[in-house]
């Protein structure tokens, strides 16, 4: 009988803790690419800086926190941070909440990436077709948009970036 080793590409290093999450299930994945697509769009009008899926490793402290946002975005000026993975702290990071993420991705890792003042850190919620975008503010994260079923958000951090959340929700079964 063969055995399985740990699958170090979907390793995360949460406080010092080394975790293994699951493969992310389809409708994510979905998700995730309509996202990009958005996103990718708009970088290449205005070239403002690199997009990134996971898995890639954000290193915020070696040893300590090594975490793989599905999405992040570093700006053209921030590119010192793109090394062999993400050593740094990306300029907005997005998760996308799952059944099973729900404390890790809205807790823990809002958390993290508050500590290391991640600029814009978006959570997007597929179960209440919801997209929160919150920014730092006096060292806290606070809402900056957030739009359900329908609405636009916007970003604050990708300049001129905005998109109608109904546009990612639709058509996913």
């Amino acid at each position: 009988m063969q055995t399985l080793e740990k699958d170090f590409d979907l390793t995360e290093i949460i406080n010092g803790e080394e975790i293994m999450g699951p493969s992310p299930f389809r409708r994510h994945q979905s998700i995730v690419m309509k996202i990009t697509k958005k996103i990718l769009f708009h970088l290449e009008k205005h070239d403002l800086g690199e997009l990134y899926i996971s898995p890639l490793d954000v290193i915020f402290e070696e040893g300590t926190n090594r975490l793989q946002p599905d999405l992040l975005f570093v700006k053209k000026d921030n590119h010192n941070i793109l090394q062999d993975w993400i050593r740094g702290v990306p300029d907005m990071v997005c998760e996308i909440i799952s059944q099973g993420s729900y404390e890790m991705d809205t807790e823990i890792k809002k958390a993290i990436y508050e500590k290391y003042r991640v600029p814009e850190y978006w959570i997007v919620m597929p179960e209440l077709q919801t997209i929160e975008i919150l920014t730092i503010e006096g060292g806290s994260y606070k809402p900056h948009s957030v739009a359900a079923f329908e609405g636009m958000v916007i970003s604050k951090i990708i300049e001129g970036l905005q998109f109608n959340v109904r546009d990612i929700f639709e058509q996913l079964l």
